[in-house]
């Protein structure tokens, strides 16, 4: 019998038969008994164990009733043939035979296009300027803490707790309609919103119900590089449509064009606000050639100077608009809610799709948001945010116009700023020696249709940075950009 060393513990607290059982178990799944062999007999394997021969054959019997060994008369037991392991030297027992896993794996229809890709260790850096990132100390943990545990106390711990295969809790939808989207002018019914793991999710799901090889999307250039990625899974062909300091700018007409996705609060990746004049032509537009819309409003929240533009949704005629909200840029990207708001049709649909991608949201966190919102703690946390927010805005902005030598005149919202270089800049260089002397920026030339011809933006977010590290991060980051 070729084997490994059995290992017999008498001071362990399960049984001596189990811890035999389970070792002659091991042996035979790895393939370390040989199967043309028997295995010892009770008598043998008791005085090498120094262990009783009750106990030998209790272990076999549980083996023999689980299917590893099996007995031939006159002959002893063996390993089961059906399960046995072809001998192999011992090195390649361990390594096992390679999987060529490109020959299993569907190549994705996207895979040659840019990707977002964030450096992961961005913490580590002294001037994180990174967008899509939250400082841990602004997030509202004890507000949090105590809503989580509400939720798990009743009459809330049903809805934290239980399956509920395609529906949402129904508190944060209430919580929603009348607290949350008003303030975007939106007054809508329950059955006009849907629960998503952010906007993200809200996107894979429209994508999935509007989309297919014979549609066609329009979207910004630049824009948001996951959105495109998505809807190119999804099948569709999408369609560029520049943009400008009023935000996208309307085509002719949007004949042929089956869905438009716009960031019209502020543009991702600009921040730049769509003029009021261009909403209403959008949805008349959309009208007349039987459009959809796909409104991302994934940050509304923050604008430093001024009011804030309606929604597209809140216009009159919208009824063609399918609205994205998020909780995840202003509380924290980790909790992965947001919402979507259209008409009960498609909201029917697309909770259909839901249900069988990811069934629903965490039911705790659902109604800890609820009762987060609830609680007037929403409220104050946006307050306490915007006004962080507008003060690392405006140190930044400052900083920029004192350090650079070209015309810095960021929007007055967003999380970031938009810097256009002269045409010889290469931000993709720059992001890289950057990287190198602790400043961290994003390139901006993977937002555009035509990367290559766009290789001098690079974007500064200011959110998880601190707000004395931002004069000493731009000084940083001129540095590296005078040396180049």
């Amino acid at each position: 019998m070729t084997r490994t060393p059995i290992s017999i513990r008498r001071d362990a607290k399960q049984p001596l038969y189990e811890q035999l059982r389970d070792a002659l178990g091991h042996q035979i799944a790895n393939g370390a008994l040989d199967p043309r062999l028997p295995l010892p007999s009770s008598r043998e394997l008791a005085s090498e164990l120094g262990v009783s021969r009750n106990t030998v054959n209790t272990a076999y019997q549980e083996l023999l009733a689980a299917g590893f060994i099996e007995a031939r008369p006159r002959r002893g037991f063996f390993v089961n043939a059906e399960i046995a392991v072809p001998l192999e030297p011992p090195g390649d027992r361990e390594r096992g035979a390679a999987v060529d896993w490109s020959e299993h794996i569907v190549r994705r229809v996207d895979s040659g296009m840019p990707e977002i890709a964030k450096v992961r260790d961005w913490q580590r850096y002294p001037y994180p300027f990174i967008a899509g990132q939250v400082a841990t100390d602004s997030f509202p943990r004890l507000a949090w803490s105590r809503a989580l545990r509400d939720a798990l106390e009743k009459p809330h711990l049903h809805f934290s707790l239980r399956d509920g295969v395609d529906e949402d809790d129904p508190m944060l939808v209430e919580a929603l309609c009348k607290h949350v989207l008003p303030s975007r002018g939106i007054e809508v019914e329950p059955d006009n919103v849907l629960i998503t793991l952010g906007s993200q999710q809200g996107l894979d799901l429209l994508a999935h119900s509007l989309l297919g090889p014979d549609r066609t999307v329009g979207v910004e250039n630049p824009g948001y590089l996951d959105a495109w990625h998505i809807f190119v899974r999804a099948g569709a062909a999408f369609a560029p449509i520049d943009v400008d300091d009023s935000g996208l700018i309307p085509p002719a007409d949007l004949d042929g064009v089956d869905l438009v996705y716009l960031t019209p609060s502020h543009h991702s990746p600009t921040n730049v606000t769509l003029s009021i004049g261009r909403r209403h032509a959008l949805l008349s537009m959309a009208e007349r050639s039987r459009s959809l819309i796909i409104e991302d409003d994934y940050d509304s929240e923050f604008r430093y100077q001024g009011s804030p533009t309606p929604a597209l949704k809140a216009l009159p005629g919208s009824q063609r608009v399918v609205y994205l909200g998020t909780f995840s840029k202003f509380l924290a990207p980790g909790l992965r809610l947001g919402y979507m708001v259209a008409e009960p049709d498609l909201i029917a649909e697309v909770r259909n799709q839901r249900r069988y991608r990811v069934r629903h949201a965490a039911g705790q966190t659902q109604r800890a948001m609820a009762l987060l919102i609830e609680s007037g703690q929403y409220r104050r946390t946006i307050r306490r945010r915007r006004t962080d927010l507008q003060r690392k805005w405006t140190r930044l902005r400052d900083m920029l116009r004192e350090q650079l030598d070209w015309a810095v005149n960021p929007p007055p919202g967003g999380v970031s700023i938009w810097l256009t270089g002269p045409p010889d800049l290469d931000g993709v260089e720059l992001a890289e020696r950057c990287l190198e002397a602790g400043v961290v920026i994003e390139r901006g030339d993977i937002f555009f249709a035509d990367p290559q011809a766009n290789r001098y933006h690079v974007r500064l977010g200011f959110s998880a940075i601190d707000l004395e590290a931002i004069a000493p991060g731009v000084r940083q980051f001129a540095q590296v950009l005078s040396r180049m």
